[in-house]
């Protein structure tokens, strides 16, 4: 698949804002409500860090499949080129920060398998 320079409009979010941006990285805030996701994809150069603040979040991770499970205050950081699902873990929505770099930002969308 082609690199995208922005995927957010690939996917239904409750909320999303910027809180930090500079060339290489940035913090993003969003917020899923049970049933949405972000659909499979993966980094060229950069990595995610996630940072749950409210709610459960749930990682699907290929190569080597992996499944994540995150609690408020709780981390995980996908590699680049690290194909990741990102979903809600409950039946509320959950609330996180992702922060991606360093690096050029892009967003490669996979077909599922």
């Amino acid at each position: 698949m082609e690199a995208l320079k922005d995927g957010t409009h690939l996917f239904d979010k409750e909320y999303m804002a910027e809180h930090a941006a500079r060339p290489g990285f940035r913090i993003t805030e969003l917020r899923l409500a049970p049933g949405q996701q972000v659909p499979w994809h993966y980094h060229n150069e950069i990595r995610d860090t996630f940072y749950v603040i409210d709610g459960r979040l749930r990682i699907f991770l290929r190569d080597p499949k992996e499944e994540v499970h995150l609690a408020p205050g709780q981390t995980f950081t996908a590699a680049a080129k690290r194909p990741h699902l990102v979903t809600t873990g409950g039946d509320t929505s959950v609330t996180f920060l992702v922060l991606q770099g360093i690096g050029e930002y892009d967003f490669v969308p996979l077909v599922s398998r």
